[in-house]
């Protein structure tokens, strides 16, 4: 039976939300294959554990410097030390050999890095699978990863002109829950929901760990003197959520959850979603056709993730505060620019891509395996 490892972390959601997804097509295509999610940095070094997490620091208090060295490390062939990289990943190697499996993905990037220096010093001959989810680093690129599927063809582009191999390309998309593959109707979800029927709404998210500064965004939508319904999630973050119940007491027509767990219909419910640009979000609200305001990217990823969102013409992206409430304002006075948005997000949108990327890897795996068997019987 076919062996499947997905190996993630635990920063945001998103890369959990992908390994999830996959796991369900596989499950899905081969019902009874044996496939399992796993944190990568759980079977490293502790001390190592220790050295990847500290980016949060610099991220949370010194965004300036995390945007230095994260655009420093999205150039290089490595995401950091490589005598480190090779002695936190020992352990690792380790857990890899005694679970011998077919097939290992990687989520993220740094993960990617340590698989493929386990893989190289075992001589290992499983399918290393590099998971891209909307943004390239050319640490990716390492040759002992057998197939790169991305979100978009300009992706792979891109990661094939900084030297992966073409032919280890392929743009399935980016693995999302499989309720995006047949979403409920507008009108009555809302009705589920709760929602006025007559009255625009506006999606507020902070991330799955609920990162932002939920003071400037409050202070802004409520400059909108529009008719509007607002729900803000505030994700995991269970000290973002009472802040928001506090900054909009007694505000009409507005209601915040915490983490909700059926995030495509609120998606399908909204009019105009307002974000951070996590990459699994970007894609999620295209498969609805809800136009994303970006703000309040994180520093590097997800403002090269808002670059994208301008060039595919699938929402906005808010460079300052005060930009908040007039883009609002205009693109609610406006149906034709909402539509225009919403047109380009169903353009890009991939529901099904999950079970095209599983689908996509056990036949790249299986050729692979088979050109091996000629080998060996020749």
């Amino acid at each position: 039976m076919t062996k499947i490892l997905i190996l993630t972390v635990s920063h945001g959601a998103a890369h959990r939300r992908a390994a999830d997804a996959l796991k369900a097509a596989f499950l899905e295509i081969q019902p009874g294959i044996q496939v399992e999610v796993r944190d990568a940095l759980w079977h490293c070094a502790r001390w190592f554990r220790a050295y990847y997490n500290s980016y949060a620091i610099p991220l949370r208090y010194w965004p300036g410097l995390w945007r230095w060295i994260e655009g420093y490390q999205h150039r290089q062939p490595s995401m950091g030390p490589a005598r480190l990289y090779r002695a936190g990943s020992h352990p690792l190697g380790r857990y890899l050999q005694a679970e011998n499996p077919d097939i290992v993905i990687a989520t993220e990037v740094g993960v990617g890095e340590l698989v493929a220096f386990a893989k190289r010093r075992a001589r290992a001959c499983f399918f290393l699978v590099a998971l891209e989810l909307m943004d390239f680093n050319r640490a990716w690129i390492q040759p002992e990863v057998d197939f790169y599927p991305v979100v978009h063809p300009d992706l792979g582009d891109e990661l094939a002109q900084a030297g992966a191999s073409r032919e280890k390309i392929a743009a399935c998309g980016m693995p999302i829950h499989p309720a995006y593959r047949q979403l409920p109707d507008h009108n009555s979800t809302r009705q589920r929901l709760g929602l006025q029927s007559n009255l625009p709404m506006l999606l507020v998210l902070f991330g799955g760990t609920g990162f932002g500064n939920p003071r400037r965004i409050v202070a802004e939508i409520k400059k909108v003197q529009a008719p509007l319904q607002t729900a803000f999630v505030s994700g995991k973050n269970s000290t973002l959520e009472k802040v928001l119940r506090r900054l909009l007491a007694g505000v009409p027509n507005t209601r915040v959850l915490g983490w909700v767990d059926n995030m495509h219909e609120w998606m399908v419910s909204a009019d105009l979603l307002l974000s951070k640009p996590g990459g699994a979000t970007v894609m999620e609200a295209a498969s609805c056709g809800l136009p994303l305001l970006a703000f309040d990217p994180l520093p590097g990823n997800e403002e090269r993730t808002c670059r994208w969102l301008e060039k595919w013409q699938v929402g906005v992206w808010m460079r300052s505060t005060d930009e908040v409430a007039p883009t609002i304002e205009r693109l609610l006075a406006s149906p034709e620019e909402r539509d225009l948005l919403a047109r380009s997000a169903q353009a890009i949108a991939r529901p099904h891509a999950a079970f095209a990327t599983a689908a996509e890897i056990l036949r790249r795996w299986e050729s692979v395996g088979a050109k091996k068997a000629v080998a060996r019987d020749e």
